[in-house]
């Protein structure tokens, strides 16, 4: 009588096996539909900026000479004297388009077959999304501080000197308490300037937002609105300035400079910067967006080039809180 080789001995190598199919055989891994979401920093650099000269510079390298109104002196008159004629002459300023930034991905051809979202759009748009964060990062870090002298430090103020905005040696400490008091002393700061009220902006960080949202204006009738901010989670307009939250302010860290370098006798903190929209001009052109086969696997190879600028062409519409943590 021949022998019975027990099923559970055969080789699972084919269609031959009768036992109970093993863990991860022959069943197919399932892409899903669905791709987990993901955040992105909030960029605010774009909206507290004006593009009045983007237009006329398109390509890296590009840049357009800007004429600055000339002030025209007032003098004393009496019948009889004899006029001195003023001959204007406008001062300039250079706005660059002399920064890049670039991305280049690769869609597989056989994952964008096994995954059934678009993952060139997702790619795409992700690549979007990093180029704003990128982008306001780095032009905040090359702007915050470059409002007029009389605008920022312990004596700010062009006319009182008498408001202190903090240095860094000696950040502000914000607390409830005065969180309000000195969000209006950077407003009188611009106004000792005589900074139009209307396109005002001030771009806080989140912990400044949690301060305001524990301090009196938690009551409605500091808004003007009907709903307390605490209710609804916004908090509009203070004192002229439209507000904005970002994670993107510059930071130093103790005994470094914003950028890093040392800087003996500094402490921690963060930028909170406040201005008109008269105060950085911004150019952003996207030159580039190219979609090509790869030559040396199966799969499409996406790459994008933006090239930009920015120049503070009114420094006396910028203002600096220097803020300690």
């Amino acid at each position: 009588m021949a022998t019975i080789t027990p099923a559970a001995t055969f080789p699972v190598t084919g269609g031959m096996a009768t036992s109970p199919a093993m863990s991860g055989t022959f069943i197919p891994t399932l892409w899903s539909g669905k791709m987990n979401a993901k955040f992105y920093a909030r960029s605010t650099f774009a909206a507290c900026s004006n593009t009045n000269w983007e237009g006329e510079v398109s390509q890296l390298g590009d840049k357009v000479i800007i004429q600055n109104a000339p002030s025209i002196t007032i003098n004393d008159y009496s019948a009889g004297s004899t006029l001195t004629y003023q001959k204007p002459t406008p001062s300039t300023v250079e706005l660059a388009l002399d920064q890049g930034k670039s991305y280049s991905f690769e869609v597989n051809d056989v994952i964008a077959h096994q995954a059934r979202p678009d993952l060139m759009e997702m790619f795409s748009t992700d690549a979007g999304e990093q180029l704003k964060v990128s982008i306001d990062t780095s032009s905040w870090a090359a702007t915050f501080d470059q409002g007029a002298a009389a605008n920022k430090g312990a004596t700010a103020g062009v006319t009182s000197s008498s408001f202190d905005l903090g240095t860094d040696a000696a950040p502000i400490t914000l607390t409830t308490s005065n969180i309000l008091s000195t969000i209006l002393a950077m407003a009188s700061v611009l106004d000792e300037q005589n900074v139009p009220e209307e396109g005002r902006w001030l771009v806080l960080t989140p912990r400044e937002r949690m301060l305001l949202m524990q301090s009196s204006i938690a009551q409605a009738y500091y808004t003007g609105d009907s709903t307390s901010p605490v209710r609804n989670g916004k908090i509009g307009m203070i004192d002229r300035f439209e507000l904005y939250v970002s994670n993107l302010l510059p930071t130093g860290a103790a005994d470094e400079d914003w950028d890093g370098g040392a800087d003996a006798g500094t402490a921690l903190r963060h930028a909170v910067v406040a201005g008109h929209k008269s105060a950085i001009t911004f150019a952003n052109q996207l030159t580039k967006t190219e979609t090509l086969r790869n030559p040396s696997d199966f799969g499409d190879l996406v790459r994008g080039l933006t090239v930009y600028g920015h120049k503070v062409v009114k420094p006396e519409a910028l203002t600096l809180l220097v803020a300690a943590g």
